[in-house]
């Protein structure tokens, strides 16, 4: 085994024992709710999105409810989400898209998801990763973008280049996991803002240049 492949490999080991069993962030029922909170997680935390989803919800429960909903009522629901005016017209147009052309299912191959408004790459990774175990590429946030460069798995810049890269260094088993645990580990220890470079368990085996004490 290579240094770099061993280094990769460390770093996967001293994931699996920090997060064994982490899963998406955002709360959800079902594959509709969870597309739902992706789409308005866009630029806004996931516990803000958990805040606004239960009236969404409450107030539309179905995928025709909100198909049906005016604009003006469900960009009030998700105001605090930021963007809400392009957030309420995404999630009525996916209800709409997925009515009309997946029978009120919400599509299991990438390929549909992404007609599907408000549904890019990010989000139809979370949606098939989470609820149907599909992996079907790797979730690029803001946490695994800034760590993913911190730990040196990547020198790219945009979530599409970063993606490339995590897939091909990442066997397709852990494409789903890795994500969540990352996700995780930035909240926890790899804060952006101060990082906890002296209680961070992959000290040894990171590559920023800016670790702090």
């Amino acid at each position: 085994m290579t240094k770099t492949k061993a280094r990769q490999a460390a770093i996967l080991a001293i994931l699996d024992e920090l997060y064994p069993n982490v899963t998406c962030a955002l709360h959800h029922s079902s594959p509709w709710e969870l597309l739902v909170a992706t789409i308005l997680s866009a630029q806004c935390t996931d516990e803000r999105v958990n805040m606004v989803t239960p009236g969404l919800f409450a107030k539309y429960p179905t995928m025709t409810d909100l198909a049906h909903a005016p604009v003006a009522e469900v960009a009030t629901l998700v105001h605090s989400t930021g963007f809400f005016n392009n957030k309420a017209k995404n999630i009525i147009g996916a209800a709409q898209r997925i009515l009309t052309a997946y029978g009120g299912e919400v599509p299991q191959k990438i390929e549909d998801l992404l007609t599907v408004p408000g549904a890019a790459r990010k989000t139809a990774n979370v949606v098939l990763g989470t609820c149907f175990g599909i992996a079907s590429g790797v979730v690029v946030d803001t946490h695994v973008s800034r760590i993913s460069q911190r730990l040196d798995l990547t020198r790219e810049v945009t979530p599409e280049k970063i993606e490339k890269d995590l897939i091909r260094l990442l066997p397709q088993s852990r494409w789903i996991q890795f994500s969540h645990q990352l996700i995780h580990f930035g909240r926890q220890t790899c804060v952006a803002r101060k990082p906890r470079c002296g209680e961070c368990r992959l000290a040894d085996v990171c590559s920023s240049q800016d670790k702090v004490a």
